[in-house]
Formats: C-alpha cells, structure tokens, sequence
C-alpha cells in the first residue's frame, strides 16, 4: 500500500512538472548532488508585450515571468536561476522589465544563450550575474524598430533615442561593452543586405565584452552551483562575526 502511494505521489509530480514545463516553460531542479534548488526560466520565440501575438507564434510572455521572479525573490527555498535564451526579441519594454527584475534579484543567476537572443534578447542575457553562450549561439543587434503607424515629427525620433539610450545603457552596465561601442554595432551597414545591424556568433559575442563566457549547460550549473555556494559562505561568515 505504500509503495503504490508513493508511485502515485511519483506520477503526479511527474505530470505537475510537464504541466508547468508545456504552459510556462518553468521547472525547479532539485535533483542534484548538493542539493541545490534551481528554478529554470526559459525566454524563447517572441517576447509579448501588451498586444497578444498570433497563436501560431511561439512566445514567452512578461505576465508570466514577473510574478515568478517576484515569487523567486520572495522564496527561501529557491537557492538560482538559470535563464535559457532562445529568442528572436520582441517588445522592448516587456524585454526591459524582465531584464530588470533579473538584475534586481539577490539571488544568484545564471544565462545561457542557445540558438540567439536577437535584439531586445540581449538585455535579458546581461542581466544574469553571468552569462554563457553556445559556439553556435547568435546575437542579433540593431536599432530599435517601432511597430504601427510612425509620425515624422522631432518628438517621435526622440522617443526612439529615448528608448534606444535605455537598452544600450543596461547593456553597457550589466557587461563589459562601451554604451558607443553597442551603437556602432547597432548602426553597421555593411553586414545585413537589407537593414543595418551587426550579428555576432558564439566566441564574437565574449570578443566584444557583451557575453562572459562560451559554454553549454554543464558550464552555465556549474557556475550557478559556485555562485550559490559563494553566497551561502558569505552569509555564513556574516551571521558568524555578529555573534
């Protein structure tokens, strides 16, 4: 009779977890050695913004990552968070505030770059304690692009400056790349055939400053172990020298 309470306990947790992975794309690892909690966020197609986009369109919506940051904030069972990246970009302002609710996080975080983080992607990767990308991994970086009617009057390219300044600046404050050495990037005419942009390949990506390190998913736990154990140290040796 236990053991097949315990089966059942084993197949619910079990079809609770593929659940959450196929709506939220979420999981919680829990399996490792030094038992470690990790809860895992994957940031994958388009990041939708207010408008929703078609249903034929993958997509990783911003309602749905913040409150689950605001829960790992909150959660003293959660130790990390890895964040997996493999998106095309999408709404800019739904990409900063995921990005700045990673880095406002005191937990210790980790971002691997798979397939790309294009675009407003790359504000998300940097804002990581550190970052990983593939060798194969991409970056697509160029000017922002505003969907919908666009009035040709000085206060509307201001605005784009606006936000324009906003991206490059958590980039450049979360990385190791200049905030001009990004516009460059951003304004190269000479890489897409049809719009100006730059894109940059696994090892390019450490090159520039903007990624700290190529690797998979062994490298990207592994530093998210070290980090968290860096940190339970730290409050360790606190606590101990205020008794």
């Amino acid at each position: 009779m236990g053991e097949e309470k315990k089966n059942n306990n084993k197949e619910n947790a079990e079809s609770h977890r593929d659940e959450r992975i196929e709506k939220t794309g979420q999981l919680t690892l829990a399996d490792n050695k030094q038992h470690l909690k990790i809860h895992l966020i994957t940031i994958i197609g388009e990041i939708e913004g207010h408008d929703n986009l078609s249903g034929s369109v993958k997509t990783t919506k911003y309602e749905h990552i913040l409150p689950e940051l605001a829960a790992i904030e909150d959660s003293d069972k959660i130790d990390g968070l890895l964040v997996l990246l493999n998106t095309v970009g999408g709404d800019v302002e739904a990409g900063l505030a995921i990005a700045e609710m990673i880095a406002s996080l005191s937990k210790p975080t980790v971002s691997l770059v798979l397939g790309g983080s294009h675009s407003i992607g790359m504000p998300i990767a940097v804002s990581c304690d550190y970052s990983f990308i593939v060798p194969t991994g991409t970056m697509v970086i160029h000017p922002v692009r505003l969907n919908g009617t666009v009035i040709g009057v000085p206060q509307t390219f201001d605005y784009f400056r606006q936000i324009q300044d906003r991206i490059t600046g958590f980039v450049a404050s979360h990385s190791n790349i200049t905030k001009e050495k990004i516009e460059d990037l951003m304004m190269e005419t000479k890489m897409l055939t049809k719009d100006v942009g730059t894109i940059l390949v696994g090892k390019e990506t450490v090159n520039y400053g903007i990624i700290n390190d190529v690797g998979g998913i062994k490298d990207a736990m592994g530093k998210l172990y070290e980090l968290i154990n860096d940190r339970k140290n730290c409050i360790h040796d606190d606590n101990s020298a205020e008794k």
